[in-house]
C-alpha cells in the first residue's frame, strides 16, 4: 500500500487557500484515478479514500485536524520507517513563487509546521514530499515573499488570485505527473523527471 497525503486545513472556511494546496491536488487525484469519495475516518481524525495508480494500491489521506497536527492522521498507518518510504506528502512552500514545484527526499521541514508535525509523527524525514510555491513573484521571477508574521498568516489563508489559478493550472497536472511516478516508479525516478 501507498499513501498519498494532502496537507491542509479542514473546513469550508480553508477550501482553495494557498494553505490548503496540498489537499486541494490530492483530491484531484480520485477523478483521474477513479477512487471511492472520500470518507470521514473519525478514530484517525482523516478523510480516506482508496484505489489504485497502475497496480499500486493507494490510500489518499487529507488529515482534519488543523496544519500543525497534521501528523496525528498517519500514527495508524506509517508506524515505522519502511513504511515511511511508501508515503508522499504534497504541501505548500512560503519559499518558492507560484507555478513551481519540487520532488524533495530526507530535508527539514525548512519551517513549516504541517510538515514538522508529520516529521515527528512517523519519526523520520525520509520520505518524498512534493512542495508547491505560493509565494508571488516580479515580472522576472523573483520570489517576493511576504514578511512579518500577520502578512504571512494573510498570505497562506488567502485565496490565489484568477491569474495565479491559472498558473496553477499546470503545476497541479504536473504535480498529479508526478505522484504517479513516485508511486509507479519511485520517487528517485520522479525527481529526474519532473524537478
Amino acid at each position: 500500500m501507498k499513501f498519498v497525503i494532502g496537507l491542509g486545513n479542514p473546513s469550508e472556511r480553508y477550501e482553495e487557500t494557498r494553505h490548503n494546496i496540498g489537499r486541494d491536488i490530492v483530491r484531484s487525484l480520485i477523478k483521474k484515478f477513479k477512487f471511492d469519495d472520500f470518507v470521514y475516518d473519525k478514530k484517525v481524525c482523516a478523510s480516506l479514500s482508496e484505489g489504485k495508480i497502475g497496480r499500486e494500491k493507494v490510500l489518499l489521506i487529507l488529515p482534519d485536524t488543523y496544519m500543525n497536527n497534521s501528523g496525528l492522521a498517519l500514527k495508524k498507518f506509517i508506524n515505522n520507517k519502511k513504511k515511511a518510504l511508501d508515503m508522499v506528502v504534497i504541501h505548500d512552500e512560503l519559499d518558492m513563487g507560484v507555478g513551481s514545484s519540487k520532488i524533495v527526499f530526507n530535508k527539514s521541514s525548512g519551517g513549516h509546521r504541517g510538515v514538522e508535525s508529520v516529521i515527528r509523527a512517523v519519526k523520520t524525514e525520509a520520505f518524498p514530499r512534493i512542495k508547491i510555491g505560493i509565494s508571488p513573484t516580479t515580472g522576472m521571477g523573483k520570489i517576493k515573499k511576504p514578511s512579518g508574521e500577520k502578512a504571512v498568516v494573510a498570505h497562506v489563508l488567502g485565496k490565489f488570485s484568477s491569474k495565479e489559478q491559472e498558473i496553477l493550472k499546470k503545476i497541479k497536472k504536473k504535480t498529479v505527473d508526478s505522484i504517479e511516478t513516485i508511486v509507479t516508479d519511485g520517487y528517485l525516478l520522479a525527481m529526474n523527471k519532473f524537478n
